[in-house]
């Protein structure tokens, strides 16, 4: 699978295409339900998604996440 490239200096690993998808609906601020929904996922894919997400920016929690979709421009 393809990965995004990153802007950030912090990132550990890049994301990829899917986990990018993931993280552009979380800083849109839909459900881990609605994003399911939306991508033919089920929603424990979704978590999973959002954890591996978490962990490779370093970030604690999907607030963070939204912060950081937005301040490196995927939203």
């Amino acid at each position: 699978m393809a990965a995004v490239l990153d802007r950030s200096e912090t990132q550990r690993e890049p994301l990829t295409v899917r986990e990018a998808e993931v993280l552009r609906l979380v800083a849109s601020g839909a459900t881990n339900k609605e994003i399911a929904e939306r991508l033919h996922l089920s929603e424990g894919t979704v978590k999973n998604h959002i954890s591996r997400i978490l962990g490779r920016l370093g970030l604690r929690d999907r607030t963070q996440a939204e912060l950081y979709a937005q301040s490196n421009g995927l939203v």
